[in-house]
């Protein structure tokens, strides 16, 4: 009987931690399904409603903003597109600093490498100011390079590149050496297809950095064409059935990113370690 205690405490838990994130998110939803002057007068509610369609398709495709310039569809995209670049960007450029670190025989890599790590995790707010004086004076204002390009580079996904790296056997260098495989032909044929699975981690944690980002878009961007789904949940007027409408969908791109990479995420995490 004692033997299964353990994992039945760990079943309860985990229903319980399950019911805590799960039940308002459903409320939320189902909320949005009904108009808002019931929601104004019964409260939030537990079961679907009749307007479902009405209070979606007028989220997506009704123009809003201070000037009415933009919709939740543009919004969406604009997120999208920044998340995306990050995440892609931040996987290339910290896949090509960690084999550097680890590969080539620099004089002071580890230095090199805590010095790039202390520096990357000074805090956006901190270097916002002279970030967004040079992205000026390059006309990357209201711009999607200008979105994605500054806040790319990742020393925590460098950090768990490198350490990832330093876990291969050197054999396997000096056995691709004695095939004749060049640095390059290593990196691309041996390394790359052996980091799937913590590209695939890394790509996740900056993709929600980069869908979750409010302060960079905010300064960035001069006009509603670029806004991005944080600032539309900011700023987004409308009835309360409406804003429930906009927080659900603002949470399906990085669900499904979650979902098609999970597999691979699991194991990145585990290989990490």
């Amino acid at each position: 009987m004692y033997r299964y205690l353990p994992s039945t405490i760990n079943h309860f838990i985990l229903i319980i931690g399950l019911t805590i994130m799960v039940v308002p998110i459903w409320i939320i939803f189902a909320s949005s399904t009904h108009s808002s002057l019931f929601i104004n007068t019964n409260g939030l509610q537990f079961f679907l409603g009749d307007n479902f369609k009405e209070n979606y398709s007028t989220v997506l495709f009704k123009k809003s903003g201070f000037f009415n310039e933009i919709t939740a569809l543009k919004m969406f995209f604009n997120s999208f597109i920044m998340a995306i670049g990050i995440a892609t960007l931040s996987v290339v450029t910290s896949l090509m600093a960690a084999y550097g670190l680890v590969y080539f025989k620099i004089r002071y890599a580890t230095f090199i490498f805590w010095l790039i790590f202390v520096t990357l995790l000074v805090p956006l707010e901190l270097r916002v100011m002279p970030t967004y004086v040079v992205m000026s004076k390059l006309n990357l204002l209201n711009s999607f390079a200008g979105l994605i390009i500054p806040i790319s580079a990742s020393a925590i996904a460098t950090f768990f590149f490198r350490q990832f790296y330093r876990s291969i056997p050197e054999e396997l260098l000096e056995a691709a050496k004695l095939d004749g495989t060049n640095s390059w032909k290593f990196f691309i044929d041996f390394l790359i297809p052996l980091s799937k699975t913590m590209i695939a981690a890394v790509f996740i944690f900056m993709f929600v950095y980069g869908y979750n980002q409010y302060l960079w878009p905010l300064i960035m961007t001069t006009t509603e064409e670029y806004w991005t789904v944080v600032m539309g949940l900011k700023t987004m007027y409308g009835s309360i059935s409406h804003r429930f409408a906009f927080v659900i969908m603002s949470m399906i791109p990085p669900v499904l990113i979650i979902v098609f990479l999970q597999k691979l995420f699991i194991q990145g995490i585990f290989q990490s370690k």
